[in-house]
């Protein structure tokens, strides 16, 4: 491996949608402003295009296999890979071809290491086998303090391995002052929204553990309280195949007779102009979240947010209290799977005063600012690149940043 342009090989199954894929295209931009080689091995998706156009190189590899011999196969055609591409580091984000380049980085004797993305079911011996892949790098990156807690419980993963590096939110990308007036109108028409109609906005793909069902509970609950008012539900994701999860919330709000007032327009590429148009976000999730990376964008945009009080939420959002919002809270935390909690924070949240909610806003900005950005997860990747390489990537990636000649925080739309 050559120290003055190290190789970087980042494995991911696919590059769709999703946390896991932003950080992926964040840390190949990352690595083209330090002057390393970013490449990323992935079956591709609505996003392979961003490789290339942040500075990396795309190779074609069939990554999302969960067949034991292929995955034996994968591992023989990664140590060819770094054999052929002088590859110094392999950094893993889901486990199927985590198992794959555990082997062919052990075979070459190159440093290994792990993003542990999401809080994997553990169902059994063989489940726990297979997940415990994400905790057998040189280096364990958890992407928050909930997700560190859950891999030391579960494999006894030492400190001197663990780090833990919250995602980041792009604070140029998400910027409430940056979304004009004529983006946000043509998204409101494309959703059937009226003008000043107020929109609940969930932005998470349409599976049963984002609690989209209990969000459709939660706006009867207060539709029967006479509190939804003009409100408009708008559950914005992809179904990615799950066209009978998609009938069956439209069916619930029909019978809720919410039919008129929730939206389902799959994926919405522009989310930065979603949160702007929306009155309040919420992450209505009923199994933990790793990281919850819509909590934190939604109070970049200063759009206040209502988020389930499990998994790693609790660590971005400050949570408001029941006599309202207070001095230092940046949202609401309400139990998984309560209908009645839900609607109750939605009620305060769609009730605010216009300068209550401004200064909420405002509040719930300066914090993610000051905690959970993209570029502070760039350089604690790089730093742990550095670690196990004995180079000095962050360190250059920072030199480039401060002379202005790149921005390593080059924008992609996405949704998740």
């Amino acid at each position: 491996m050559r120290r003055d342009r190290p190789t970087i090989l980042q494995i991911i199954p696919n590059l769709d949608t999703g946390g896991a894929e932003l950080s992926t295209l964040e840390i190949v931009s990352a690595l083209a402003a330090a002057g390393a080689r970013a490449l990323v091995a992935t079956e591709g998706g609505r996003l392979e295009a961003e490789v290339a156009a942040r500075g990396g190189e795309l190779i074609r590899f069939p990554a999302a296999t969960k067949s034991p011999f292929r995955m034996l196969q994968n591992a023989a055609a990664l140590g060819r890979i770094i054999r052929d591409e002088g590859i110094g580091l392999v950094h893993a984000r889901s486990r199927a071809p985590a198992w794959s380049g555990l082997f062919a980085a052990r075979r070459a004797g190159v440093p290994f290491v792990t993003t542990y993305h999401g809080a994997y079911a553990e169902r059994g011996a063989l489940k726990r086998l297979y997940n415990s892949v994400m905790a057998r790098g040189d280096r364990v990156i958890a992407n928050s303090a909930y997700t560190a807690q859950l891999i030391q419980g579960r494999y006894g993963t030492t400190n001197d391995r663990l780090r833990v590096i919250h995602r980041g939110v792009d604070l140029q990308l998400f910027d409430p002052a940056g979304i004009g007036a004529e983006r946000q109108r043509v998204l409101a028409e494309a959703w059937g929204i009226g003008p000043g109609q107020r929109v609940i906005l969930q932005a998470a793909r349409l599976t049963s553990w984002k609690g989209q069902r209990v969000l459709i509970e939660a706006a009867a609950v207060l539709a029967k309280a006479r509190r939804l008012g003009d409100a408009v539900l708008v559950l914005a994701g992809d179904d990615q195949g799950r066209t009978a999860y998609a009938a069956e919330l439209r069916q619930r709000a029909d019978a809720l007779g919410l039919g008129d007032r929730v939206r389902m327009p799959g994926h919405v590429a522009d989310i930065a102009a979603a949160l702007a148009v929306a009155h309040v976000a919420v992450v209505a999730s009923t199994e933990p979240e790793a990281f919850g990376r819509s909590a934190a964008e939604a109070q970049a945009m200063g759009c206040p947010v209502i988020a389930t009080n499990i998994g790693a939420p609790a660590e971005t959002v400050i949570a408001a209290g029941s006599d309202g919002p207070g001095e230092a809270a940046t949202g609401w935390l309400v139990p998984p799977g309560d209908p009645e909690a839900l609607a109750g924070a939605l009620g305060t949240a769609l009730e605010l005063a216009p300068e209550v909610r401004m200064v909420l806003g405002a509040r719930a900005r300066r914090h993610v600012a000051a905690r959970f950005t993209v570029e502070a997860m760039q350089h604690a990747t790089l730093s742990v690149y550095d670690e196990v390489l004995g180079t000095s990537l962050a360190g250059s990636a920072a030199r480039v940043e401060r002379a202005g000649s790149t921005n390593i925080t080059a924008a992609a739309t996405r949704y998740s």
